[in-house]
């Protein structure tokens, strides 16, 4: 997965609690062979009709949310069921950050694991930056992580917390393994200093 310092982009709003993974990405799309990009069953039975034709009223249907960076949820976003491929639709689609009042908890970490960033901030402060985005031109705005910071549309600004741990990985761009592997020489050279000191532990082995 690609590294993440600072994302400046397209932000768009989407209303609703408790928007689960099922709607992210219907059951029906599990099969869905990875290779071919997840980005087009995003969302789908909110985006197109029956017919395969786009829903206008859909908010990254819409002219200035196309293309859409950091994505300006609500309530228990990724609530339901454990799918990674939800995670795999948003990062393929292109959305790089999801800002939320609350997440469901592994949509959460599966988020942290596949290179995008979760950002928990006031449940009002969300709402009013949702409502300012559907009424405003100027649609653009930055997540800092190495600031821990996020800066909306209209100029302010708001820290947010982060795992040290996730986002030393989402910096890097590694997942939870990788980033364990790029110690190994430290870890090997504690495993042989622990040893040193401890001679009678490899007597007994």
């Amino acid at each position: 997965m690609q590294a993440f310092i600072r994302k400046t982009g397209r932000a768009a709003p989407l209303e609703g609690k408790n928007i689960d993974t099922d709607q992210i990405v219907p059951a029906r799309f599990l099969k869905t062979d990875r290779k071919q990009g997840y980005g087009h069953i995003l969302f789908h039975d909110l985006r197109f009709d029956a017919q395969e034709q786009e829903i206008a009223g859909f908010v990254l249907n819409q002219p200035k949310f196309r293309n859409t960076q950091i994505l300006l949820a609500d309530t228990n976003f990724g609530c339901g069921s454990s799918r990674e491929a939800a995670v795999y639709a948003l990062y393929d689609y292109g959305i790089r950050t999801i800002i939320a009042p609350s997440f469901g908890d592994i949509f959460y970490n599966n988020c942290l694991k596949n290179g995008i960033v979760p950002v928990r901030l006031d449940e009002q402060l969300i709402a009013s930056q949702r409502m300012k985005l559907l009424q405003a031109e100027h649609v653009i705005m930055t997540v800092d992580l190495e600031k821990l910071e996020v800066i909306f549309p209209d100029d302010s600004k708001s820290h947010f917390e982060l795992d040290p741990f996730w986002r030393e990985c989402l910096l890097k761009g590694v997942d939870d393994l990788e980033l364990t592997l790029g110690y190994q020489k430290e870890i090997q050279e504690f495993e042989q200093r622990y040893l040193r000191e401890r001679p009678w532990l490899q007597m007994q082995a």
